[in-house]
């Protein structure tokens, strides 16, 4: 499922789409109780459908809620609308790791270094 820009997702606006991954698409949205922008982490409708995957999807949140640390993204919440399940987590700027490794130039493929900002 694509959410397009102004789609409405409990308190959530899709601002625009960040990228896809096995486990779903990842949107920048404005949190617009908190006026803040977050990261939606989108569950897929088939796999929303699925128990198996849903259980992967909860584990992962209450794994990531469990965390505390520079360097991993803080999870906020889930969301549910309908058929539509997402993880509400802080939106981290700056290269994608996707884009640290295709990198043009050596320079812009440095080595990563602990404390390397990657979470997106």
């Amino acid at each position: 499922m694509t959410l397009s820009s102004g789609t409405k997702l409990g308190s959530y606006e899709v601002l625009s789409h960040l990228g896809a991954g096995g486990m779903g698409e990842v949107y920048r949205a404005r949190d617009t109780k908190l006026n803040r922008d977050v990261a939606l982490k989108v569950l897929p409708e088939t796999f929303a459908r699925d128990p198996e995957r849903m259980a992967r999807f909860e584990r992962e949140a209450q794994v990531l809620a469990s965390l505390n640390h520079p360097n991993i993204a803080q999870i906020y919440g889930l969301e549910e609308s309908g058929e539509t399940r997402a993880l509400v987590m802080e939106l981290v700027e700056g290269p994608t790791l996707a884009e640290r490794i295709a990198a043009p130039t050596a320079a812009h493929r440095a080595a990563l270094q602990p404390g390397d900002d990657l979470a997106r």
